[in-house]
């Protein structure tokens, strides 16, 4: 079986690490990677030896690429189509129409959010995407909220997969660094916040939060991981609220899984996700997590042995949920919530059971 993975090749967050864990745990002679541009996804694709083709588009709105990618898909006998993301769904719809393909699709966070704050512009690809659900063959949900949702936009429940995301709990991980290495020291409440700098991610949340809890607790430093189109904005309202020697801003970081070590708790303060790799990343590492009542979350967080799910937005919430895990790693009692939800991750949400889910439904397509 001859599969081809489809991504506009500028994922550099949860979506570019799903693909990539999915693509090194499948078949590496049935599964390629297709690319419309060589960004991040493209570079760290070719480095795991995943076979990886681009089909160069001069602009987001270049169609020219469907001719390309219909010959190679009938030189190379691809037999199914699975793209990831609004870009390549939207050209998944197109290109259904010239082969004739079975093609699923990963949506790998809420369709109405993905062109927040570009109005016009952002109004009409969501449409183009919304509408490109109605022509493949299948979607995976990646959590039981997710699924519910496409039910509520008019797609039929057995057109639906849900398949839990999942990550390699077994990789070898390079030496972690230390607090001492970013001028922090062990008494140091350290919260880690891996998300892109986009309005979806709701930083400012996170910093208001941030603002009220070190007036009870002074040593709380937040790390902001990521990069994104609200840096300058951010920055600002960090300046504004003075917590400059709180808040530090990382930028993207290709070596995140050697930071979550350092940090006690990990932070996600989204307005929508589907389901977030990162708290998978941060309780691989032993952290419990304070997370917005997101997507698939409670599926990973089903009650506080684990960590805090807060109301989205809601900033009390969130400044309590903070002071709470302050109090419990004053008490010793922190690193047992981590230990639980790393125990629980690794039996439910390992990168082995996402693998053989999503082939399994490859196997049905075939039939």
């Amino acid at each position: 079986m001859k599969i081809m993975h489809l991504n506009a090749g500028n994922e550099t967050g949860g979506g570019m690490f799903h693909i990539l864990s999915l693509l090194n745990q499948l078949n590496k002679e049935e599964c390629l990677l297709g690319v419309f541009e060589k960004g991040a996804l493209y570079r760290q694709a070719v480095a795991s030896g995943i076979q990886t083709e681009i089909f160069k588009q001069h602009s987001k709105y270049d169609l020219s690429i469907l001719k390309p990618l219909r010959d190679f898909i009938r030189l190379n006998n691809i037999e199914i189509i699975h793209t990831h993301g609004p870009r390549a769904n939207i050209y998944g719809a197109l290109l259904k129409r010239l082969v004739k393909r079975p093609w699923v699709l990963t949506v790998h966070s809420s369709p109405q959010h993905d062109f927040l704050g570009m109005g016009v512009k952002g109004k009409l690809f969501t449409s183009l995407h919304l509408k490109s659900f109605q022509h493949t063959d299948h979607i995976l949900a990646v959590s039981d909220r997710f699924k519910q949702d496409l039910i509520s936009q008019g797609i039929p429940s057995t057109k639906i997969t849900k398949i839990l995301n999942g990550i390699n709990f077994e990789k070898k991980l390079e030496e972690p660094f230390q607090r001492e290495d970013f001028g922090f020291v062990a008494d140091d409440f350290v919260i880690i916040m891996p998300a892109r700098l986009e309005p979806v991610k709701g930083h400012e949340f996170a910093l208001e939060a941030l603002s009220q809890a070190i007036s009870e607790f002074p040593h709380v430093k937040l790390l902001l991981v990521g990069e994104g189109s609200r840096r300058l904005a951010l920055e600002k309202m960090v300046l504004e609220k003075n917590l400059t020697n709180h808040v530090f801003f990382l930028g993207y970081r290709k070596d995140i899984e050697k930071l979550y070590p350092l940090a006690d708790v990990t932070l996600l303060t989204s307005l929508s996700e589907s389901f977030p790799l990162v708290l998978l990343e941060g309780a691989r590492a032993g952290l419990p997590a304070i997370t917005s009542d997101v997507g698939g979350v409670k599926e990973l967080i089903p009650d506080e042995k684990f960590g805090w799910i807060t109301e989205i937005g809601h900033v009390t919430q969130l400044k309590m949920a903070i002071c709470k895990a302050v109090e419990l790693k004053k008490s010793g009692n922190l690193t047992r919530l981590g230990t639980d939800l790393q125990k629980f991750a690794k039996n439910n949400f390992s990168i082995e059971i996402l693998a053989e889910n999503v082939y399994n439904v490859y196997l049905r397509m075939k039939k």
